[in-house]
């Protein structure tokens, strides 16, 4: 699925986003705020009605004369009060966050307070946060995350409760794809298809934010860029550069700490480390406030030892050079515009890698101290986990070949797994 097959009207129901909202409804009162129509004229749902599993039968295969989710309404549903409840547990919870959250408490609630809800955006924030908690705490997280990078950069109140709003907003994209599909955007490594799925839903947040809301273009905009990266390496567009707004790359550095902080005994020092380990992938600006943070938080400990480090280095060393080799020799005479596409863009990616690589001092193992094991650690497996990151990059960029062509795009991911080296 290419970002395009998401272009919609919003005429037809959605089937993923209407069964997260009946899921809902069955713990909540969501009901029609006014008459449902077809296209035709034909009535199939009154005003003041609770939406039922009989709205899914009704609406199957027809198009609407308003998109469904303008006719809904969630009436015990989200608030700005208890988005700003949330907040103060958040602030108030000792957890990985705490130390970048707190320092900007007075400001994030204040924010929180001037945080609009569209009806829109509060049905389809009620529905998640009733049928899939884990994506509403990422959202609140969000929020929060978002609004503390823009208050420490110096925003006004105006551009923190912009960013929070952003943030909280960022991934309702995923409402309209397969939730598996969503929840697998937590995963150290995704197979091809279901990174194909997955990466449509920043566009379907912009689609939905631009044409059924009226939130500023600037949150709009940032949506849909806050799986980019300043170097060409996101998704779904590969937008590099003066190409990223602000607010989308400040979304896209939000969004990689997050990240990070979902592995198993992840601290900010994590998050420091995955926005600083490629240079150019991230603003560096916004790594600053992480790394602060992080001098707060109890030093790294190490999972193994300094020989099992040097071991998994070396793997690592021998993938980025293999990858590379294969790279050189994986084009034809005359490569389509697809495989090109993919070796410049892949040549690019282990380019930073190894700039990477060479910066954190991992070129040279004799510079590993007894007392930064554990931060090597946390280079490496950042480094490593961006292997997988440019294998979906080629096989996005290249689309669909055949022959010698794709036999030679398998070649180069496989050369991009570790390996024992020889």
């Amino acid at each position: 699925m290419s970002p395009s097959a998401a272009d919609t009207d919003f005429k037809v129901a959605n089937p993923h986003a209407l069964a997260t909202i009946l899921e809902a409804s069955e713990t909540r009162s969501i009901i029609a705020s006014s008459d449902i129509f077809d296209i035709n004229g034909m009535k199939l749902w009154a005003r003041n009605q609770p939406v039922s599993q009989d709205l899914q039968r009704k609406l199957m295969d027809r198009s609407l004369r308003k998109p469904l989710e303008t006719c809904l309404m969630a009436e015990d549903g989200v608030t700005p009060a208890s988005l700003q409840s949330a907040l103060r547990q958040l602030l108030d919870a000792e957890g990985p966050l705490t130390p970048l959250l707190r320092p900007h408490a007075a400001a994030l609630l204040k924010g929180s307070a001037a945080v609009r809800l569209h009806s829109v955006v509060q049905l389809l924030l009620s529905a998640v946060e009733t049928a899939r908690p884990a994506a509403f705490a990422h959202a609140l997280d969000a929020m929060a995350v978002a609004g503390a990078l823009m208050h420490a950069q110096g925003g006004d109140d105006r551009l923190v409760s912009q960013a929070m709003t952003a943030g909280l907003l960022h991934d309702v994209g995923e409402m309209y794809i397969a939730p598996d599909y969503g929840e697998a955007d937590a995963a150290l490594s995704l197979d091809v298809e279901t990174y194909r799925q997955l990466v449509v839903h920043p566009h379907i947040g912009q689609l939905l934010l631009g044409q059924l809301t009226d939130y500023p273009k600037d949150i709009v905009r940032a949506v849909a860029e806050h799986h980019e990266r300043i170097d060409g390496s996101g998704y779904p567009h590969r937008l590099s550069g003066p190409q990223l707004s602000p607010l989308g790359r400040l979304l896209s550095a939000m969004e990689e700490a997050l990240a990070a902080l979902r592995l198993p005994g992840s601290t900010l020092h994590h998050a420091s480390v995955a926005l600083r380990v490629v240079p150019g992938e991230f603003d560096e600006h916004l790594a600053g406030p992480l790394a602060a943070a992080a001098r707060v938080v109890a030093p790294l400990t190490a999972r193994q030892s300094g020989e099992d480090l040097l071991h998994q280095l070396a793997q690592l060393d021998f993938s980025l050079q293999g990858a590379m080799n294969r790279l050189d020799l994986m084009l034809p005479e005359a490569p389509s515009p697809g495989l090109q596409r993919a070796a410049d863009l892949s040549r690019h990616l282990l380019h930073k890698l190894r700039q990477g690589w060479n910066e954190s001092g991992l070129w040279g193992p004799g510079a590993i101290g007894v007392d930064q094991i554990a931060e090597a650690e946390a280079v490496q497996d950042a480094l490593s986990r961006r292997l997988g990151h440019i294998e979906r990059a080629a096989r996005m960029a290249a689309g669909d070949l055949a022959g010698e062509e794709q036999d030679a795009l398998d070649g180069f991911c496989v050369a991009l797994l570790p390996s024992e080296g020889t």
